[in-house]
């Protein structure tokens, strides 16, 4: 018994290192565009988005549940297990925030739970159905909707406020943004840090603390809350310059119904109890944002790239979880292995971001080059869409005069244009 005491206060401490690492590796969700939009200073956007998830936590155990006694069989299942899954699910996060792309911490945790239930106990410990239903169609499903209403808005938008003045236009906006913003945040409360709630009142049953079924436990609530909570004030700066400059070019308008649609999603489905990726809803808003405004674009290079990383966060995590899953059955000498090896690979990735740092100074910085789209081929999509975008007016004007500045620099003014024969004339001479 002191031997499973220790090992789930290990399991609590993980779960909880798991959930900071959720919380900053998803501030992008709720405050990239805001903050790149101008509409909130980064501290002051990242801390109203960590007040609203600690809000949000106490809202819902909807997915919580899903989590503790749907997603696996509850019987056959060890803390040792739970905290393999932690170790596979924490360093998949850190090592998409050290690259900046905006994966998914729910299918992290959700993938590694996976892997070590099967490494332990066989395909027997999962429940398949649940897994396609709440996980993977969701997980399909989300971006699409999310991008559909999120394009359909920001036309609406636009369309909307044609004929009003633009500074006053761009200040209503803003306003709006800040409050969508929020509503992203206390909706990522209310799914995120459900989840870590789960996986420990999942340890607590495992480790006979709970019967089976039971709810979080409000000390959970409250400690999960509080985790995500510190995690998200922190700021995930490089995920966050990722989503609101990396994707495309956001104005006030395309911000507000890219968090609005996003919000709408993720309500919705913690009101179902799905476990969806609130990273897939809002990066999904974001990029059918930037093509619902007319002349916007997508950078496809880096939605390739995350896309790539969507498709490897169940596999990876579970892969990682097994492996520690293996070594951790071998006694306490396997749980500190692992421990060690979580510790030492967490210290690895920070010091290497030490080496580019990007932080509120810096996070809306972004390379000339990638802006423009130079340093990265546009796409199919990109080129078809500037190919019929018309320019904006005076574009053609300015680019005329530039050509005629040019010719003109080209040419010495003291030198008349003259056909091959007059040139070949004696000059007239001289008069006086």
């Amino acid at each position: 018994m002191e031997h499973i005491t220790l090992l789930l206060a290990i399991v609590v401490v993980t779960a909880l290192v798991f959930d900071f690492t959720n919380g900053f590796h998803d501030t992008a969700n709720a405050m990239a565009t805001t903050i790149s939009t101008g509409a909130l200073k980064p501290k002051t956007a990242v801390a109203m988005s960590a007040v609203l998830n600690l809000v949000g936590a106490f809202l819902s155990v909807e997915v919580a549940k899903t989590i503790s006694s749907g997603l696996v069989n509850e019987e056959g299942i060890s803390p040792e297990v739970i905290f393999a899954a932690l170790v596979g699910a924490i360093l998949w996060n850190l090592l998409t925030w050290l690259v900046g792309l905006p994966s998914s911490s729910s299918h992290a945790l959700m993938g590694g739970l996976v892997g070590a239930t099967i490494a332990s106990v066989g395909l027997s410990g999962v429940n398949g159905g649940v897994v396609v239903t709440k996980v993977l169609i969701p997980a399909v499903a989300a971006p699409l909707v999310a991008g559909l209403a999120a394009m359909l808005a920001t036309r609406l938008t636009y369309k909307a406020g044609a004929n009003i003045d633009e500074k006053t236009g761009r200040k209503g906006y803003r306003a709006g943004q800040i409050a969508s913003a929020g509503l992203v945040s206390l909706a990522h409360g209310t799914n995120d840090a459900q989840k870590t709630m789960g996986i420990i009142t999942l340890a607590l049953v495992a480790g006979g603390i709970l019967a089976p079924g039971s709810n979080p436990p409000l000390w959970v609530i409250v400690s999960a809350g509080l985790a995500i909570a510190l995690g998200t004030y922190l700021g995930g700066w490089r995920i966050i310059r990722t989503m609101g400059k990396g994707l495309t070019d956001l104005q006030p308008q395309q911000g507000f119904a890219a968090q609005t649609s996003a919000a709408t999603v993720i309500l919705a489905s913690s009101n179902l109890g799905f476990s969806l990726s609130t990273t897939h809803s809002c990066s999904g808003a974001v990029m059918g944002a930037g093509l619902g405004r007319k002349g916007g674009v997508v950078r496809w290079s880096t939605a390739t790239r995350m896309f790539v990383a969507w498709g490897l966060t169940l596999p990876a995590a579970g892969l990682v979880a097994a492996g520690s899953e293996l070594v951790t059955r071998q006694g306490d000498w396997g749980v500190a292995a692992v421990v060690v090896f979580l510790i030492a690979s967490c210290a690895a990735i920070w010091f290497i971001s030490r080496r580019q740092v990007v932080d509120h100074t810096n996070v809306n910085d972004v390379d000339t080059a990638t802006a423009d789209g130079d340093s990265e081929p546009a796409g199919v999509v990109t080129t078809a869409i500037a190919a019929v975008t018309p320019p904006p007016a005076g574009t053609v004007a300015m680019t005329a005069g530039d050509l005629t500045a040019d010719l003109q620099a080209t040419i010495p003014a003291t030198a008349p244009e003259t056909s091959p024969a007059a040139a070949a004339a004696p000059a007239p001479a001289a008069t006086v």
